[in-house]
């Protein structure tokens, strides 16, 4: 047998990506009019990425609903203005031979904060175009305002959102959807016992806590079909001692998940707990794609701290994962998955002809 390499070909359902080389979601907060809409800012962002050489694309953690930003400079996909400015964007990601992903998201009780680089931290007064955060309970994160607990029929209004953002980023053009239920947003809490103390359907059991989870992957997979790959960020654990979510709940679910239609595991971790004593080193998060890989029977990406072309195909080529995805590193380099061909000898046909003057030559 030979070992699969980062730059062999993935096919999910029926969509193939050129490589196992992908951009992860990174949040940009500058969305134009505070509605969440794209810009020409994301428009480069993300273009740069496509002529790099990756092999899917992903936006950054995109609301399904006004309330599920997580500042009021994200970005939304929940009405027309919103979904022509992605199209471009897409557009752009294709022609450079990519597939575009988006990661459909709600962030819950972690809403309406100021972004990182504001004067202020916390949440966002309505006075300054902020909203009240809703959550699972009524547990504040890390000094945020306290969220309002969802009702029965507004937990069913936000299912109905992420399909609706499903359907509208079917129509944009999205190759492939991604449900964000990890790093402490609104999935996420419901899935871990230490955000989520409901007496209902919803609290409890991990049967009942993953409930919105396997709700939301049912009705996109009914809204967009069987052709459409479905990803699922998961964070491995809550990197607490005990009483938190852990990586046996994630391979638990990412099984129930898969069943449920979804067919693809983006696993890192963490997000729900503040201060959490996480050991930060290199590839960091890989164990646990494995562990969901190899205990669930999923396919799942790796990410955290993987910086090197050695590195991320060691990822794939051991079994440990069957994708790569990198965020900071594509930020320093954007043409990083060139640059990686390169340093790992693998001979490649899709360098932009713009730049084929740059191409190493023995």
């Amino acid at each position: 047998m030979t070992s699969t390499n980062l730059f062999d070909p993935l096919t999910i359902r029926d969509t193939t990506f050129r490589n196992r080389l992908w951009v992860a979601p990174m949040c940009q907060y500058s969305a134009i009019k505070e509605d969440g809409v794209p810009t020409d800012w994301h428009l480069a962002h993300l273009g740069s990425f496509a002529s790099g050489g990756v092999g899917l694309i992903f936006t950054e953690a995109t609301g399904v609903n006004p309330a599920g930003r997580i500042s009021p400079q994200d970005l939304g996909l929940y009405n027309d203005e919103q979904q022509a400015a992605f199209t471009r964007i897409v557009e752009l990601i294709h022609a450079q031979g990519v597939r575009a992903g988006i990661q459909l998201a709600h962030a819950g009780r972690k809403a309406s904060t100021f972004r990182p680089w504001a004067s202020e931290q916390g949440t966002v007064p309505e006075s300054l175009g902020g909203w009240r955060a809703v959550g699972p309970s009524a547990i504040a994160y890390n000094g945020y305002d306290v969220p309002h607990a969802l009702t029965l029929a507004e937990i069913d209004e936000i299912v109905v959102a992420f399909r609706q953002a499903a359907r509208r980023a079917i129509d944009v053009g999205f190759d492939v959807l991604e449900i964000h239920g990890a790093h402490g947003y609104l999935v996420h809490q419901f899935l871990s016992p230490l955000s989520n103390e409901r007496t209902d359907e919803y609290g409890g059991s991990l049967e009942n806590r993953a409930r919105l989870l396997l709700r939301i992957i049912t009705e996109i997979r009914a809204e967009v079909g069987e052709t459409v790959p479905l990803f699922v960020r998961l964070s491995g654990t809550d990197w607490v001692e005990s009483g938190g979510w852990d990586i046996e709940q994630t391979t638990t679910v990412a099984r129930w998940a898969k069943d449920a239609g979804g067919d693809f595991f983006d696993i890192s971790s963490g997000g729900n707990v503040a201060g959490a004593n996480i050991p930060l080193a290199p590839g960091y998060q890989v164990e646990f794609a494995a562990a969901v890989r190899e205990r669930a029977g999923v396919s799942t990406s790796a990410v955290g701290l993987i910086t090197t072309a050695e590195q991320a195909n060691e990822v794939v080529a051991s079994g440990h994962a069957d994708a790569v995805m990198m965020a900071r590193q594509f930020l320093r380099n954007p043409h990083f998955a060139l640059q990686a061909a390169h340093d790992l000898g693998v001979a490649i046909d899709y360098w932009p002809r713009q730049y084929e003057r740059a191409v190493w030559r023995a």
